[in-house]
């Protein structure tokens, strides 16, 4: 038996196929808003705390209309992402935008939104004065450690990693910074995805709290925020155990009083910009058996396919699977469950002990509520699935539509194609 669960039961399940047929991500709102509580709460002991989604995480405006509900702001990323969180009513200095190799307009409108400007690169200074015009009052830069700190699987070595800036470059960028009339400062970093060690964001905080000292002794700034970034892990596998919030925040206020209170940059508001812990493990995709294979191995097949749940392909990363109505049922059968993409990897279990399923079962594939339908695809033309709520009052609302083949073809000009000479 899974230790995973999901809110609806086989009956209801069905019923709700019947309105929107699978596969489609299924919220659960009474949930995500329990979690960030939960989250915003462990950190209540801070001069000033706040979360900034990670958009890119979950990119719908109804559930970033939630999250900003609770006080979370938004962490962006893109054009469309920074108008994403205003369609959701977070704008301003509640927008940290964290892109790297930003366009231009990018940045012009960021700044238009005045949106905090998190640079990822010393040569961005004079890239961003040049597109707007100045340098803003409130700058950021993104710190990149190198070997000073050690990484992890998804996001990799420090030193390896494309983003942020190096010890050296940090003292010179907010010298530069100041001397062009910035009065304002944030300090980040970003260095570790899917954590579930707590100690290393305690580490982390260490890292950053003794920067942003050195840098005032060095420079005579001060900090009104320091950003953890994100990283914080889930437990995908059942025997994994989940990141306990306050055993952080302890840590890192017991550093906080250690290094920022005696360095006179106290008070500082702490931030994180984590997506994956707070809407991950209350997000689902459903899918629906509709093939059986039995040839050197057994396979099931999906109506979803890695087009709708890039992670399991792309990282070989661990979802855990049930099957609705099943889920006490002996694990008795080992299948491969896989889509109908034209690639091998689009598998979404291998070799996973599951009940017997059979055509028509409906598969529950947990902790989708983060990074999953947000790295849907269209690749060999396949339409990605929709988004549904279930509101706190057991209600069920579509937050996005199926994709159709209107919408594949909608940047196509059909019109000259008879005249296309060849």
């Amino acid at each position: 038996m899974s230790g995973k669960w999901f809110p609806l039961d086989k009956d209801e399940l069905a019923g709700l196929a019947e309105k929107y047929p699978t596969p489609f991500y299924l919220y659960d709102e009474k949930s995500i808003r329990e979690n960030v509580r939960r989250f915003i709460g462990a950190f209540k002991d801070f001069p000033s705390f706040k979360e900034y989604f990670a958009v890119k995480a979950c990119p719908n405006p109804y559930i970033l209309k939630i999250l900003a509900s609770e006080g979370c702001g938004a962490d962006c990323s893109s054009m469309p992402e920074l108008v994403l969180a205003q369609r959701a009513g977070i704008t301003g200095e509640d927008v940290i935008f964290s892109s790297n190799e930003t366009p231009e307009n990018e940045y012009v409108y960021a700044n238009l939104m005045n949106a905090i400007l998190n640079l990822d690169d010393i040569s961005h200074i004079d890239f961003l004065e040049k597109a707007i015009g100045g340098i803003p009052d409130l700058v950021c830069f993104r710190y990149n450690p190198g070997p000073l700190k050690e990484g992890n699987a998804i996001i990799g070595k420090p030193e390896e990693a494309k983003y942020g800036l190096t010890r050296e470059q940090i003292f010179e960028a907010y010298a530069e910074v100041k001397k062009r009339g910035a009065t304002r400062f944030g300090l980040h970093t970003m260095v570790a995805s899917n954590e579930l060690d707590p100690d290393y964001f305690i580490e982390t905080a260490v890292m950053l709290f003794e920067l942003a000292a050195e840098l005032k002794k060095k420079l005579g700034i001060n900090f009104e925020f320091i950003d953890l970034g994100g990283g914080i892990g889930i437990p995908y596998k059942p025997d994994q155990k989940a990141v306990d919030y306050s055993y952080i925040a302890k840590g890192i206020r017991e550093a906080y009083d250690r290094i920022i209170v005696p360095n006179g940059l106290d008070p500082l508001r702490l931030c994180f910009e984590c997506g994956r812990p707070i809407t991950g493990p209350y997000g689902w995709l459903v899918t629906k058996a509709i093939h059986t294979k039995h040839i050197y191995r057994d396979y099931i097949g999906v109506d979803a396919s890695m087009a709708d749940l890039m992670r399991p392909g792309m990282y070989g990363a661990y979802h855990e699977v049930t099957v609705s109505g099943k889920e006490t049922a002996p694990r008795d059968h080992v299948y491969d469950v896989v889509g109908s993409l034209c690639e091998n990897c689009d598998k979404f279990a291998i070799q996973r002990n599951l009940p017997e399923i059979e055509i028509g079962d409906f598969v529950i594939i947990h902790d989708a509520g983060a990074h999953g339908r947000a790295m849907g695809f269209n690749y060999n033309a396949k339409l990605r699935a929709g988004e549904l709520l279930l509101r706190e009052d057991n209600t069920i609302m579509e937050i996005r539509r199926k994709e159709t083949i209107n919408d594949y073809f909608a940047t196509i000009d059909f019109s000259g194609l008879d005249g296309f000479k060849v």
